[in-house]
């Protein structure tokens, strides 16, 4: 009974201390939560709460509620970064994604109604899912409920560090992008305010690849990007891409899904030749283009 007792009391007291770096976003889209990231204001939410917003509104636990711009967004990777008028927040600490382990405990955290935050708890199911999340490579999946609102709070570890932002909840399972990954974002946004994204300009479907086709071209795996739309004036156009060809690598790398393109055309490749890998008439044909930036996010 005392262990119970003392875990308890140990999970309430880590809720209280974390929970006053949590706070509550609305938007035209609905209302979310958000994490203090540094003492001068800036704030760390999900792409999907802000929506399109230039302004939202951003609430300090029971404290006033205050006007945040929105520095940038990378939709994406479902990251957003708001900046207050405010000094002498308590931003979150922040702790090591590449540490998280299968079967550790979890809080995740969240403040979508002001006042108060709630917590639910859980552990790591899987420490790296190759699920892509946007341009995000491997996200953290736990079994801590994510209840509406929970959207841009933190996923934190025993010790109270943030170890991720949560972003969805799908199949009984919460995802959350590590925050190695939210890091290098916004340390973009704050920089730039918006993280460069190549652009390729076309519309793809994921299809199905025979096993003869792959087995003939020696393709690793069994499935490809059918090309549907080919933007006029493109980099893709320019390459000599067209309606109908498959899309099966990129910068030697297999491309198998949406989710495999997004991670790689969030690399520094703007402006370079790069080989992509096509199947066309039933042949594997490479081709050579240069990625432009992506002007629409």
């Amino acid at each position: 009974m005392q262990i119970l007792q003392s875990f308890s009391d140990a999970v309430t007291e880590l809720a209280d201390e974390v929970g006053s770096s949590v706070v509550r976003v609305r938007s035209r889209r609905g209302f979310g939560s958000g994490v203090i990231w540094t003492e001068d204001g800036y704030i760390l939410t999900c792409s999907h709460v802000v929506g399109r917003a230039a302004v939202v509104e951003v609430g300090l636990g029971e404290g006033p509620r205050l006007e945040a711009t929105v520095v940038g967004h990378d939709p994406h990777a479902d990251i957003a970064l708001l900046k207050v008028d405010r000094t002498g927040l308590k931003p979150i600490e922040v702790g090591d994604s590449e540490a998280v382990q299968v079967g550790q405990l979890v809080l995740a955290l969240a403040n979508p109604f002001g006042g108060n935050p709630s917590t639910t708890s859980g552990i790591v199911t899987t420490a790296k899912a190759p699920l892509g999340w946007g341009g995000v490579e491997d996200v953290i999946v736990t079994d801590a409920p994510l209840n509406p609102g929970y959207s841009g709070g933190p996923l934190v570890n025993v010790s109270g560090k943030m170890i991720g932002l949560n972003v969805a909840y799908a199949n009984s399972r919460g995802i959350s992008i590590p925050i190695n990954s939210v890091r290098d974002t916004i340390n973009a946004l704050i920089s730039e305010g918006k993280v460069r994204i190549a652009h390729l300009g076309i519309g793809t479907d994921p299809v199905n690849l025979p096993n003869p086709l792959t087995s003939q071209t020696n393709l690793p795996q069994g499935m490809g990007l059918m090309i549907f739309e080919v933007e006029p004036d493109s980099p893709a156009k320019k390459a000599g891409l067209v309606v109908g060809d498959i899309l099966v690598s990129f910068a030697k790398s297999p491309i198998a899904s949406h989710n495999d393109l997004c991670r790689l055309l969030r690399k520094d490749i703007i402006g370079k030749p790069t080989e992509v890998g096509i199947i066309r008439a039933e042949k594997l044909v490479k081709l050579t283009i240069t990625p432009g930036e992506d002007r629409n996010q």
